[in-house]
Protein backbone atom coordinates (compact mmCIF):
# COMPACT_ATOMS: atom_id res chain seq x y z
CA UNK A 1 0.00 0.00 0.00
CA UNK A 2 1.46 3.30 -0.96
CA UNK A 3 1.30 5.99 1.84
CA UNK A 4 1.28 9.52 1.97
CA UNK A 5 2.42 11.41 5.63
CA UNK A 6 0.63 12.95 8.39
CA UNK A 7 -2.28 11.63 7.56
CA UNK A 8 -2.11 14.64 4.12
CA UNK A 9 -5.28 14.38 1.81
CA UNK A 10 -3.65 12.61 -1.69
CA UNK A 11 -4.90 14.04 -5.09
CA UNK A 12 -4.04 11.85 -7.59
CA UNK A 13 -4.01 13.33 -11.19
CA UNK A 14 -1.79 16.66 -12.09
CA UNK A 15 -3.69 18.05 -14.77
CA UNK A 16 -6.19 21.24 -14.34
CA UNK A 17 -8.27 19.56 -12.23
CA UNK A 18 -6.36 17.93 -9.59
CA UNK A 19 -3.98 21.09 -9.26
CA UNK A 20 -6.61 23.21 -8.98
CA UNK A 21 -8.94 20.85 -6.28
CA UNK A 22 -5.54 20.85 -4.61
CA UNK A 23 -5.31 24.51 -4.38
CA UNK A 24 -8.56 24.59 -3.21
CA UNK A 25 -8.11 22.25 -0.06
CA UNK A 26 -4.53 23.81 -0.04
CA UNK A 27 -5.61 27.24 0.88
CA UNK A 28 -8.54 26.17 3.43
CA UNK A 29 -5.58 24.85 5.90
CA UNK A 30 -5.97 21.00 4.62
CA UNK A 31 -2.92 19.84 4.41
CA UNK A 32 -2.35 18.10 0.53
CA UNK A 33 -0.21 16.05 -1.85
CA UNK A 34 -0.54 16.02 -5.40
CA UNK A 35 0.67 12.78 -6.86
CA UNK A 36 1.24 13.23 -10.68
CA UNK A 37 1.87 10.76 -12.75
CA UNK A 38 3.97 12.89 -15.53
CA UNK A 39 5.36 16.47 -14.78
CA UNK A 40 1.94 19.20 -15.16
CA UNK A 41 3.38 20.40 -17.87
CA UNK A 42 3.11 17.10 -19.82
CA UNK A 43 -0.09 16.30 -18.68
CA UNK A 44 -3.56 16.40 -20.90
CA UNK A 45 -4.32 19.52 -20.02
CA UNK A 46 -0.90 21.36 -21.13
CA UNK A 47 -2.47 20.33 -24.88
CA UNK A 48 -5.59 22.62 -23.93
CA UNK A 49 -6.52 25.31 -25.99
CA UNK A 50 -8.15 26.79 -24.00
CA UNK A 51 -11.20 28.77 -24.47
CA UNK A 52 -13.52 29.08 -21.50
CA UNK A 53 -16.95 27.98 -22.57
CA UNK A 54 -19.04 24.93 -21.81
CA UNK A 55 -18.44 22.30 -24.16
CA UNK A 56 -19.91 18.93 -24.74
CA UNK A 57 -20.43 18.58 -20.43
CA UNK A 58 -22.68 16.55 -18.64
CA UNK A 59 -25.01 16.56 -16.83
CA UNK A 60 -26.10 20.13 -17.91
CA UNK A 61 -26.86 22.16 -14.52
CA UNK A 62 -24.42 21.02 -12.81
CA UNK A 63 -21.63 22.05 -15.65
CA UNK A 64 -23.47 25.42 -15.73
CA UNK A 65 -22.65 26.46 -12.26
CA UNK A 66 -19.12 25.14 -12.33
CA UNK A 67 -18.67 26.75 -15.09
CA UNK A 68 -20.21 30.18 -13.93
CA UNK A 69 -17.79 30.01 -10.76
CA UNK A 70 -14.75 29.18 -12.59
CA UNK A 71 -15.58 32.54 -14.92
CA UNK A 72 -15.73 34.15 -11.77
CA UNK A 73 -12.35 32.95 -10.88
CA UNK A 74 -11.05 33.75 -14.36
CA UNK A 75 -11.83 37.05 -14.71
CA UNK A 76 -10.13 37.82 -11.39
CA UNK A 77 -6.92 36.22 -12.51
CA UNK A 78 -7.38 37.72 -16.02
CA UNK A 79 -6.32 41.20 -13.87
CA UNK A 80 -2.83 39.83 -14.00
CA UNK A 81 -2.66 37.71 -17.15
CA UNK A 82 1.63 37.72 -17.17
CA UNK A 83 1.74 35.97 -14.05
CA UNK A 84 -1.60 33.72 -14.54
CA UNK A 85 -2.03 33.23 -18.35
CA UNK A 86 -5.55 34.10 -17.97
CA UNK A 87 -6.37 36.77 -20.41
CA UNK A 88 -9.67 38.04 -21.26
CA UNK A 89 -10.00 37.77 -25.37
CA UNK A 90 -12.47 38.74 -28.06
CA UNK A 91 -13.81 36.29 -30.32
CA UNK A 92 -16.79 34.67 -31.81
CA UNK A 93 -18.67 31.39 -31.40
CA UNK A 94 -19.36 30.16 -34.83
CA UNK A 95 -22.53 28.36 -35.61
CA UNK A 96 -24.10 30.08 -32.12
CA UNK A 97 -27.30 31.87 -32.30
CA UNK A 98 -27.71 34.62 -30.04
CA UNK A 99 -31.78 34.38 -30.27
CA UNK A 100 -31.28 30.91 -28.86
CA UNK A 101 -28.83 31.59 -26.21
CA UNK A 102 -29.48 30.05 -22.63
CA UNK A 103 -30.27 33.06 -20.40
CA UNK A 104 -27.66 32.28 -18.24
CA UNK A 105 -25.16 33.08 -21.36
CA UNK A 106 -26.68 36.35 -21.93
CA UNK A 107 -26.81 37.44 -18.93
CA UNK A 108 -23.17 36.26 -17.47
CA UNK A 109 -20.60 36.64 -20.59
CA UNK A 110 -19.26 40.46 -21.31
CA UNK A 111 -20.01 41.22 -24.40
CA UNK A 112 -22.30 38.98 -25.77
CA UNK A 113 -23.90 39.60 -29.01
CA UNK A 114 -24.51 38.47 -32.59
CA UNK A 115 -21.71 38.62 -34.65
CA UNK A 116 -21.34 40.62 -37.85
CA UNK A 117 -20.88 39.34 -41.70
CA UNK A 118 -17.59 40.98 -41.18
CA UNK A 119 -16.57 39.28 -38.28
CA UNK A 120 -18.16 35.97 -39.56
CA UNK A 121 -19.62 34.76 -42.54
CA UNK A 122 -21.85 32.59 -40.79
CA UNK A 123 -24.17 33.06 -38.10
CA UNK A 124 -22.24 33.26 -34.49
CA UNK A 125 -22.13 35.08 -31.17
CA UNK A 126 -19.46 37.85 -30.57
CA UNK A 127 -17.90 37.24 -26.53
CA UNK A 128 -15.34 38.46 -24.57
CA UNK A 129 -14.13 35.15 -23.11
CA UNK A 130 -10.91 33.60 -20.61
CA UNK A 131 -8.30 32.54 -22.93
CA UNK A 132 -5.58 30.15 -21.35
CA UNK A 133 -2.30 29.97 -21.67
CA UNK A 134 -1.58 26.90 -20.45
CA UNK A 135 2.33 26.70 -20.31
CA UNK A 136 1.63 29.95 -18.12
CA UNK A 137 -1.69 29.12 -15.68
CA UNK A 138 -0.42 25.11 -14.70
CA UNK A 139 2.98 26.37 -13.79
CA UNK A 140 1.24 29.12 -11.79
CA UNK A 141 -1.10 26.99 -10.49
CA UNK A 142 1.51 24.39 -9.02
CA UNK A 143 3.34 27.41 -7.71
CA UNK A 144 0.15 28.93 -5.82
CA UNK A 145 -0.09 25.14 -4.50
CA UNK A 146 3.13 25.52 -2.66
CA UNK A 147 2.66 28.94 -1.51
CA UNK A 148 -0.24 27.43 0.64
CA UNK A 149 1.83 24.52 1.99
CA UNK A 150 0.87 21.85 -0.51
CA UNK A 151 3.45 19.27 -2.19
CA UNK A 152 3.76 17.78 -5.72
CA UNK A 153 5.24 14.71 -6.36
CA UNK A 154 5.86 12.37 -9.49
CA UNK A 155 4.36 9.15 -8.67
CA UNK A 156 2.66 6.21 -10.38
CA UNK A 157 -0.51 5.28 -8.96
CA UNK A 158 -2.15 1.68 -10.76
CA UNK A 159 -4.47 1.55 -7.64
CA UNK A 160 -6.60 3.81 -6.15
CA UNK A 161 -7.29 1.45 -3.06
CA UNK A 162 -3.48 1.11 -2.31
CA UNK A 163 -3.41 4.72 -1.66
CA UNK A 164 -3.34 4.80 2.38
CA UNK A 165 -3.99 7.91 3.71
CA UNK A 166 -7.87 9.20 5.39
CA UNK A 167 -8.76 10.71 2.07
CA UNK A 168 -7.63 10.20 -1.54
CA UNK A 169 -8.85 12.37 -4.18
CA UNK A 170 -9.41 10.94 -7.62
CA UNK A 171 -8.60 13.44 -10.23
CA UNK A 172 -6.74 10.96 -12.90
CA UNK A 173 -9.04 11.80 -15.96
CA UNK A 174 -8.45 9.26 -18.89
CA UNK A 175 -6.76 7.18 -16.16
CA UNK A 176 -9.83 6.61 -14.17
CA UNK A 177 -11.19 4.18 -16.64
CA UNK A 178 -8.08 1.89 -15.36
CA UNK A 179 -7.98 3.11 -11.82
CA UNK A 180 -11.56 2.91 -10.61
CA UNK A 181 -12.11 1.15 -12.96
CA UNK A 182 -14.44 3.12 -15.07
CA UNK A 183 -15.39 1.96 -18.63
CA UNK A 184 -17.73 4.95 -18.99
CA UNK A 185 -14.58 6.74 -19.42
CA UNK A 186 -13.26 7.41 -22.93
CA UNK A 187 -10.65 9.35 -25.14
CA UNK A 188 -11.70 11.82 -27.77
CA UNK A 189 -8.94 12.31 -29.05
CA UNK A 190 -7.87 15.97 -30.30
CA UNK A 191 -4.62 16.97 -32.53
CA UNK A 192 -3.82 20.56 -32.77
CA UNK A 193 -1.21 22.91 -35.00
CA UNK A 194 0.85 25.36 -33.35
CA UNK A 195 1.84 28.38 -35.67
CA UNK A 196 3.35 31.75 -35.51
CA UNK A 197 0.72 33.85 -35.42
CA UNK A 198 0.81 36.13 -38.46
CA UNK A 199 -0.89 38.97 -36.11
CA UNK A 200 -4.27 37.42 -35.34
CA UNK A 201 -5.99 39.24 -32.26
CA UNK A 202 -9.30 37.25 -31.99
CA UNK A 203 -10.37 33.48 -31.18
CA UNK A 204 -12.71 31.87 -33.15
CA UNK A 205 -14.81 28.28 -33.18
CA UNK A 206 -16.45 27.29 -36.61
CA UNK A 207 -17.91 24.04 -37.16
CA UNK A 208 -18.40 23.38 -40.69
CA UNK A 209 -21.61 22.04 -43.09
CA UNK A 210 -19.61 18.39 -42.76
CA UNK A 211 -18.85 18.62 -39.03
CA UNK A 212 -15.56 18.87 -39.07
CA UNK A 213 -14.30 21.57 -36.10
CA UNK A 214 -12.42 24.39 -37.29
CA UNK A 215 -10.99 26.81 -34.34
CA UNK A 216 -8.11 29.01 -33.62
CA UNK A 217 -6.75 31.07 -30.22
CA UNK A 218 -4.15 33.56 -30.01
CA UNK A 219 -1.67 32.43 -27.18
CA UNK A 220 1.69 34.70 -26.50
CA UNK A 221 3.82 34.11 -29.40
CA UNK A 222 1.87 31.74 -31.23
CA UNK A 223 -1.43 30.44 -32.61
CA UNK A 224 -3.08 27.10 -31.63
CA UNK A 225 -4.96 25.84 -34.68
CA UNK A 226 -7.85 22.96 -33.94
CA UNK A 227 -9.25 20.88 -34.58
CA UNK A 228 -10.77 17.25 -33.92
CA UNK A 229 -12.76 15.47 -31.76
CA UNK A 230 -12.20 11.68 -32.82
CA UNK A 231 -13.98 9.34 -30.27
CA UNK A 232 -12.24 6.35 -29.05
CA UNK A 233 -9.14 6.43 -30.57
CA UNK A 234 -5.91 6.34 -28.24
CA UNK A 235 -3.56 7.66 -31.12
CA UNK A 236 -0.98 10.34 -29.35
CA UNK A 237 1.00 10.29 -32.73
CA UNK A 238 -0.13 14.02 -34.97
CA UNK A 239 -1.26 12.70 -38.31
CA UNK A 240 0.35 15.00 -41.04
CA UNK A 241 -2.94 15.08 -42.92
CA UNK A 242 -5.09 15.42 -40.07
CA UNK A 243 -2.42 18.48 -39.80
CA UNK A 244 -2.90 20.00 -43.38
CA UNK A 245 -6.67 19.68 -42.91
CA UNK A 246 -6.76 21.79 -39.71
CA UNK A 247 -4.38 24.43 -41.27
CA UNK A 248 -6.65 24.12 -44.62
CA UNK A 249 -9.99 24.62 -42.81
CA UNK A 250 -8.65 27.40 -40.73
CA UNK A 251 -7.02 29.52 -43.30
CA UNK A 252 -10.70 29.84 -44.96
CA UNK A 253 -11.73 31.17 -42.03
CA UNK A 254 -8.42 33.29 -42.09
CA UNK A 255 -6.53 33.49 -45.14
CA UNK A 256 -3.08 34.72 -43.35
CA UNK A 257 -3.30 31.41 -41.63
CA UNK A 258 -2.24 29.85 -44.78
CA UNK A 259 1.14 31.05 -45.31
CA UNK A 260 2.10 30.64 -41.04
CA UNK A 261 5.14 28.92 -40.12
CA UNK A 262 4.24 25.48 -38.09
CA UNK A 263 6.22 25.06 -34.65
CA UNK A 264 4.69 22.16 -33.24
CA UNK A 265 1.87 19.77 -33.51
CA UNK A 266 0.09 18.28 -30.55
CA UNK A 267 -2.21 15.87 -29.83
CA UNK A 268 -4.20 15.38 -26.06
CA UNK A 269 -6.82 12.34 -25.48
CA UNK A 270 -9.92 14.23 -23.90
CA UNK A 271 -10.91 12.86 -20.73
CA UNK A 272 -14.66 11.86 -22.33
CA UNK A 273 -17.68 10.52 -20.20
CA UNK A 274 -21.43 10.21 -20.48
CA UNK A 275 -21.54 13.19 -17.18
CA UNK A 276 -19.00 14.07 -14.84
CA UNK A 277 -18.47 12.06 -11.53
CA UNK A 278 -17.92 13.81 -9.14
CA UNK A 279 -19.13 12.36 -5.79
CA UNK A 280 -18.05 11.30 -2.53
CA UNK A 281 -17.32 7.26 -1.82
CA UNK A 282 -17.10 5.70 1.63
CA UNK A 283 -14.28 2.62 1.46
CA UNK A 284 -14.28 0.11 3.24
CA UNK A 285 -12.43 1.29 6.70
CA UNK A 286 -13.54 4.51 6.59
CA UNK A 287 -11.51 5.59 4.31
CA UNK A 288 -12.80 8.44 2.14
CA UNK A 289 -12.08 8.37 -2.18
CA UNK A 290 -13.51 11.74 -4.16
CA UNK A 291 -13.86 11.40 -7.37
CA UNK A 292 -13.91 14.13 -9.95
CA UNK A 293 -13.35 13.27 -13.00
CA UNK A 294 -14.59 12.81 -16.34
CA UNK A 295 -14.59 16.42 -18.21
CA UNK A 296 -13.75 15.88 -21.59
CA UNK A 297 -12.60 19.30 -23.35
CA UNK A 298 -14.43 21.22 -20.78
CA UNK A 299 -12.23 20.44 -17.68
CA UNK A 300 -10.83 24.28 -17.58
CA UNK A 301 -13.83 25.76 -18.19
CA UNK A 302 -15.25 23.66 -15.05
CA UNK A 303 -12.13 23.41 -12.87
CA UNK A 304 -13.22 25.82 -10.02
CA UNK A 305 -16.32 25.42 -9.89
CA UNK A 306 -15.68 21.33 -9.73
CA UNK A 307 -12.84 21.99 -7.41
CA UNK A 308 -15.11 24.03 -4.75
CA UNK A 309 -17.35 21.14 -4.59
CA UNK A 310 -14.82 18.66 -4.54
CA UNK A 311 -13.32 20.38 -1.25
CA UNK A 312 -16.47 20.66 0.17
CA UNK A 313 -16.94 16.71 0.01
CA UNK A 314 -13.18 16.33 1.53
CA UNK A 315 -14.11 18.42 4.50
CA UNK A 316 -17.91 18.77 4.57
CA UNK A 317 -17.98 20.50 7.83
CA UNK A 318 -15.63 23.26 5.78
Amino acid sequence: MESGSNNDVIVVGGGIIGLTTAVVLAERGVRVRVWTRDPVERTTSAVAGALWWPYRIEPAARARAWALRSLDVYEELAARPEVTGVRMVEGVLGEADLDQAEEWAAARVPGLRASTAEEYAGSGMWARLPLIDMAAHLPWLRERLLAAGGKVEERTVTDLGGVAGPVVVNCTGLAARELVPDSAVRPVRGQLVVVANPGIRTWLTSTGADGEMAYFFPQPGRLILGGTAVEDDWSLEPDPAVAEAIVRRCAALRPEIAGARVLEHRVGLRPARDAVRLEREVLPGGRVLVHNYGHGGAGVTVAWGCAEEAAGLVCPAA
